[in-house]
């Protein structure tokens, strides 16, 4: 047998086209920024606190769990999963808030958003092919990283937005499981972060009737919180599981319809991928809990209030001199609108490059 008959013929792409968007997120150089983005922890305040890259991963592996599970299409949840944060901007949060901030106060209404940021650098900003900007991306992957879960109707979009997607419907219920899988992900890694940076203890969180739930899990295979780190991983592992299973028990038969499943559901209906009343308010209560013990603890406020004059400084500069933009974003603004320019550099900046960038337009000499 000749050597070129051993092989079967392969097409020009054999990968689905859901497998083929998530190849081409993982690829761009958005997605690879996020290594150095905050998810609450600064990237240099070390090697083991999440980020928005370990965060988009972490949710992935969640989506795909929930979706094969349920018989739905695992690579399309994987795709929105690892795209959903593409958009955000330096120092979380807090820096997209800023930016918002600053656009509105020099009247650009639209302001920042990054939902549609998100969108914007898979369909606009990436440059991949002569002929067209984005990603090319499936529509079902562009909808799920637009909408999220809900209907996604805001002022700010362009026509053209509502002319290719309806706003009245929720998307896919893959994309509302990475919604859900994206909640699930970062309230059991920011416990863990939190922990392990000793800005919080399982006993502040005691308040919350989940984590004294979990944690009673935990102490059933006999792992005392002495064993700091084992005790870390289990707890983050059994809380996980534990919003997981209940979240399939809870919409398994929800999702079965044709009208679900054919993604149609209209403003108006309930979303069928949920957990149950009782554990939703519970969830709630730790989320409120987190909010107040870790998000909103000196350390943290004290890093953000720097990142937030970060975001300020490098705005300001920008549009005070524009020739600071890197060549091409420069020569952009023969064609585009000057602040919404200097708004997506910022926005694509890492941590390090936005705190380097600015200690060189203001202290550098």
């Amino acid at each position: 047998m000749h050597p070129s008959q051993r092989f079967h013929k392969i097409d020009k792409d054999f990968r689905s086209p859901y497998a083929r968007d998530r190849d081409r997120i993982i690829h761009s150089a958005s997605f690879r920024k996020l290594e150095y983005k905050t998810q609450v922890f600064l990237n240099q305040e070390g090697d083991f606190f999440r980020t928005r890259l370990t965060h988009s991963i972490e949710v992935s592996q969640i989506a795909r769990s929930i979706t094969s599970t349920l018989g739905l299409n695992e690579s399309l949840a994987e795709s929105i999963a690892l795209a959903h944060d593409l958009g955000h901007t330096p120092f979380g949060h807090v820096g997209g808030d800023t930016l918002d901030e600053c656009l509105k106060k020099d009247g650009f209404v639209n302001g920042f958003e990054h939902n549609f940021q998100s969108f914007r650098v898979v369909s606009f900003l990436e440059k991949r092919y002569k002929a067209f900007d984005g990603l090319n991306l499936t529509f079902a992957t562009l909808e799920g990283i637009l909408k999220h879960s809900y209907p996604y109707q805001k002022s700010f979009l362009p026509s053209k937005i509502h002319e290719q997607f309806n706003l009245d419907t929720h998307p896919s219920i893959e994309a509302m499981i990475v919604d859900r899988a994206d909640e699930i992900a970062y309230v059991s890694h920011d416990i863990d972060d939190g922990v392990n940076s000793g800005l919080i203890t399982f006993e502040d969180l005691k308040t919350s009737e989940l984590v004294c739930e979990i944690l009673a899990k935990v102490k059933e295979e006999g792992i005392q919180e002495s064993d700091a780190e084992m005790f870390r991983y289990r707890f983050s592992s059994h809380l996980i599981n534990h919003l997981v299973y209940s979240l399939l028990e809870h919409s398994r038969d929800k999702i079965q319809s044709l009208e679900v499943q054919s993604a149609t559901l209209d403003a108006k209906s309930k979303i069928p991928v949920g957990l149950s009343k009782e554990l939703e308010t519970k969830l709630k209560k730790l989320k409120r809990t987190l909010f107040v013990k870790l998000y909103q603890h000196q350390d943290i406020v004290t890093k953000m209030f720097a990142g937030k004059q970060a975001i300020k400084g490098i705005y300001n500069g920008l549009m005070e001199e524009e020739k600071m933009l890197p060549k091409a974003l420069y020569e952009q603004l023969a064609t585009r609108s000057k602040h919404r320019v200097i708004a997506d550099y910022i926005a694509s900046m890492s941590d390090r490059h936005a705190i380097h960038f600015y200690k060189e337009m203001y202290g550098g000499l």
